[in-house]
């Protein structure tokens, strides 16, 4: 069945988000958040369906193309393949799909978490702060959106400290907190004194073992006091709010919005620096190559392979 053409819109735009893991898993909660903000302010209507099966996606993503929703956001990965397919047969409805692979025309933007500049100052914070010259990193999957940060998240701890290695695993899901914390557990078996939190558990592991943790996409400091000595946040309300704009004014188009999650764009940021935590010293150190980054002077590379362990 075809949408109808694209024609302006009038607030509130309906949006709905279909996600596959809890609605309050790191890369979930951030859209969740942004979409709640613009709900708040009146700018769209929003609902959502969380721990959609992948093999359930087809018929959740369609009734909500079918039940005319303006803008129909889905998550990320598992999700991708049936909400394309869906794209094609729903022209008039805008799709916005988490995903490293090319937008596709006419209606199916993607987005990203290119919050690469905000990890490579918690690398800094993690070369500074190991002892051990050991950090261990877990991830979820070895994909470009995981692995651009592990890259950055290295690189910034190496610019500090030339001698530190890397231990590096990944969990293969997205939402494990056991296994994240027993794969953490062995990390620090092997000495590592620093620990790089991708996925829930890893906190956990550091916090019960004494060692110090590095948060990823939302700061759970307070959760983990004294833990938890930096986070990179990923903010995606400049996302959404560009995709609700381009909906109300009918010039949707099949773009990337990665960009919009860079640090110029407003879509990531270093979560504060504690000095209780982190040296002055230290904190001087990130405030200044944060300034480079966000004045062009200083680019953090992208890395989308897979990063391999060096200890």
């Amino acid at each position: 069945m075809s949408g109808p053409a694209w024609a302006a819109k009038a607030r509130p735009v309906s949006v709905a988000l279909v996600a596959s893991v809890p609605i309050e898993q790191q890369w979930v909660s951030r859209i969740h958040l942004a979409l709640k903000a613009a709900a708040a302010r009146g700018d769209i209507t929003y609902v959502y369906s969380e721990n959609v099966a992948n093999t359930d996606a087809e018929r959740v993503i369609r009734e909500y193309a079918e039940a005319k929703k303006d803008l129909v956001i889905a998550e990320a990965f598992g999700l991708e393949r049936p909400a394309r397919k869906i794209s094609a047969d729903y022209k008039g409805t805008a799709f916005l799909m988490g995903s490293s692979f090319p937008a596709q025309a006419p209606n199916f933007s993607v987005f990203d978490n290119y919050i690469q500049d905000a990890s490579y100052l918690t690398g800094i914070v993690a070369g500074k702060a190991t002892k051990s010259n050991v950090i261990g990193l877990v991830g979820g999957y070895a994909i470009p959106e995981v692995n651009r940060l592990m890259h950055a998240f290295m690189a910034g701890a190496r610019s500090v400290n030339p001698d530190v290695k890397f231990l590096i695993s990944f969990i293969n899901s997205w939402y494990d907190p056991p296994k994240a914390k027993e794969t953490a557990f062995a990390m620090i078996e092997r000495k590592a004194d620093v620990l790089y939190a991708e996925r829930f558990g890893v906190s956990d592991a550091a916090k019960e073992r004494g060692v110090k943790a590095i948060g990823n996409v939302i700061d759970t400091s307070s959760q983990y006091p004294g833990t938890v000595i930096a986070s990179a946040l990923w903010h995606m309300e400049p996302t959404i709010d560009r995709a609700v704009a381009k909906v109300i004014d009918a010039s949707w188009s099949a773009e990337d919005y990665g960009p919009w999650s860079g640090m110029a764009k407003g879509g990531c940021s270093l979560a504060p620096l504690d000095p209780a935590l982190v040296p002055q010293a230290v904190i001087d150190q990130v405030r200044a190559r944060e300034a480079e980054i966000r004045s062009g002077a200083f680019k953090v590379a992208i890395d989308d392979s897979e990063p391999k362990p060096t200890a």
